[in-house]
């Protein structure tokens, strides 16, 4: 007879404890929608001709992480409470009126182009280059059946949107251009903003493995000419040059005429229009071994393809580097820089460098 009451009162424990774990999971949990306030209308301008596009809130919440009353593990709960606080503090700064001008821009043809599309999952995918952008295309090849795997996809295709099975955005009508952006889910990744310049710079202008001749012996010597304080001076295109082209307030008369190949350094903002677009979740590069399942599994496609293997340290931000690189430019140059790229550092959350603080 004890030994009948003592089960019964474990039983009575278990389903209290039980009860409890439920209640924090539904509170820990609750519907992302309600994170945050509610997202500013879309409004696509210029080249799509629509004059106002409400964006419905949406669900794009991996099963898993729904209140199911299952033991959670520490990095379960973490991942998407890091996504909810990106996207929390990117509609905070897109409010922020003293930013406005470093936030917003219209969703033109040139932010339509960046998009690439995956009509059979859903999906969309702003380029932002110099962020570990190829892989990501290359996921995008697979799902959308050009190649049946990613070690299959020849490197020269992946960048050959003639082969690549890849739609832009800007290929569809407005009134197909306004229902993927209302319904699909949409993600882009970003990185510290000068790191992903002094890349930039030594991808086009130092290496450039592809062999674009184009950026050493037309943009080179346009930089040069504009911007080298020493004239006499013969070498290449210096870091210190790229930087004063960058920062100058005046510089759109030069990327007018080098057209789309500054999409290697122009801002996050011109590429993707985050405040505009409602964009499902912002990767990161240094956390990109976490942030890439994630965005796999949000985007429900991690039973199809896996990202490929990121070799290591190559996400991990290199202070000392980028200090080296800004070491010998002046303060003014690194100020006027940074002014124009602040609406980056501030919309997903990177610090100011030390070196403009000191």
């Amino acid at each position: 007879m004890h030994h009948q009451w003592l089960l019964l009162a474990a039983c009575f424990w278990v389903i209290f404890m039980f009860m409890v774990a439920s209640k924090f999971i539904t509170l820990t949990f609750k519907d992302p929608d309600g994170y945050g306030a509610k997202q500013e209308p879309l409004i696509l301008t210029a080249v799509t001709k629509v004059e106002e596009v409400h964006v419905p809130e949406q669900k794009h919440w991996p099963e898993e992480f729904q209140p199911t009353g299952k033991a959670f593990s520490g990095n379960l709960i973490r991942q998407p409470l890091v996504h909810m606080e990106r996207l929390e503090l990117l509609r905070n700064v897109c409010r922020d009126t003293a930013l406005r001008n470093l936030s917003h821009t219209a969703v033109s043809k040139f932010v339509l182009d960046r998009i690439f599309v995956c009509d059979k999952h859903k999906i969309l995918f702003c380029q932002t280059p110099k962020v570990g952008n190829t892989q990501w295309k290359k996921v995008l090849i697979v799902l959308n059946g050009a190649f049946s795997s990613i070690e299959e996809i020849p490197e020269n295709i992946v960048h050959d949107h003639e082969k690549n099975g890849l739609p832009r955005l800007s290929s569809f009508s407005d009134s197909e251009i306004k229902k993927r952006l209302n319904l699909y889910f949409k993600f882009f990744i970003v990185r510290d903003p000068f790191e992903r310049l002094i890349s930039a710079f030594k991808d086009k202008f130092v290496h450039n493995p592809r062999f674009e001749p184009w950026y050493r012996h037309e943009i080179a010597p346009g930089i040069i000419r504009k911007y080298r304080k020493n004239r006499t001076e013969t070498k290449g295109l210096q870091f210190e040059d790229f930087v004063r082209y960058l920062g100058d307030p005046n510089h759109r008369w030069l990327d007018v005429q080098f057209g789309d190949h500054i999409i290697h350094w122009v801002t996050y903002v011109e590429l993707c229009a985050p405040c505009e677009i409602k964009y499902s979740v912002i990767g990161h590069h240094e956390t990109l071994e976490d942030d890439a399942p994630y965005i796999l599994k949000a985007a429900g496609i991690d039973h199809l393809v896996s990202y490929p293997t990121i070799p290591p340290g190559i996400t991990v931000y290199n202070k000392t580097k980028v200090e080296r690189y800004f070491s010998g430019i002046s303060k003014r140059d690194i100020r006027r820089l940074y002014t124009r790229f602040e609406g980056d550092f501030k919309l997903f959350g990177y610090r100011e460098p030390d070196f403009l603080l000191n």
